[in-house]
């Protein structure tokens, strides 16, 4: 190969300089071997069998293999790539349709609730039965008088309002001390917290709060995508602006 390559790679250089010109002429460099190929799709058409003779290493180990061969591994080492990230296309797809059943099972359950007081003790029940959670609890105020003396309006400060009022988004992390997690039956046990806000519209200040807690430590972690979290809050939101004084009472 190398004599068939060195003869052309000649010629082209012959052509591309100077007929007059014979005083600067140079070495053939790798560089220049490399911009032959390059320019010259046509060279291994013209020599096909070099094809099979030419011989590099394998990249697994030290054996020699031929041009076409090292190709061929190339290949099936994207090949497998490619599988491995449809594996993980898929995996992911599954699991987003098992959280979109658990959801759609969760707001029927919210629908089929009557009466506005029951709608906490619900969407607790529910997020903690559908998605494993250990610990939840919701809480709420400006709520309709009527609701003043139920659990989930108490012991709330107007620093916390002040607080989930702040949240862009739901916060996912340690349990810092925060006071939110005082709400739930058993703080010390909350390793990790999921802290979301409830409102009627995105632009609106927040009416409440629903904590998620785990003794697991990365089940609610800093880096771990939100998306989910914020749609639960939408939908707890929605369903909880029953108890506001505008709703009406029941």
């Amino acid at each position: 190969m190398c004599h068939r390559l060195f003869s052309d790679l000649k010629k082209h250089d012959n052509q591309a300089m100077n007929p007059t010109d014979h005083t600067h002429s140079h070495p053939i460099t790798e560089d220049d071997i490399a911009s032959f190929l390059a320019n010259t799709p046509d060279f291994f058409e013209r020599h096909a069998e070099l094809l099979a003779t030419v011989e590099l290493s394998s990249g697994h180990g030290g054996r020699a293999v031929s041009l076409q061969e090292r190709q061929a591994g190339l290949l099936r080492d994207k090949i497998k790539t490619l599988e491995s990230k449809v594996v993980e296309m898929i995996r992911h797809g599954n699991e987003n349709v098992t959280i979109a059943d658990k959801l759609q099972r969760c707001t029927r359950h919210l629908l089929l609730t009557a009466h506005a007081r029951d709608l906490p003790e619900t969407i607790v029940r529910e997020l903690k039965g559908q998605f494993a959670i250990p610990q939840a609890v919701i809480k709420v105020w400006r709520v309709n008088g009527i609701f003043t003396g139920e659990s989930f309006c108490t012991d709330v400060s107007s620093d916390a309002q002040a607080f989930a009022s702040s949240l862009g988004a739901p916060y996912c992390g340690v349990n810092s001390g925060f006071e939110a997690a005082s709400w739930l039956p058993d703080a010390a046990m909350a390793m990790s917290i999921a802290l979301i806000p409830l409102r009627v519209a995105p632009e609106q200040g927040a009416f409440g709060m629903l904590v998620l807690a785990s003794t697991d430590a990365q089940r609610f972690h800093a880096d771990m995508g939100t998306d989910f979290l914020a749609q639960i809050g939408d939908l707890a939101g929605a369903a909880l602006s029953r108890l506001l004084p505008q709703a009406g009472s029941e």
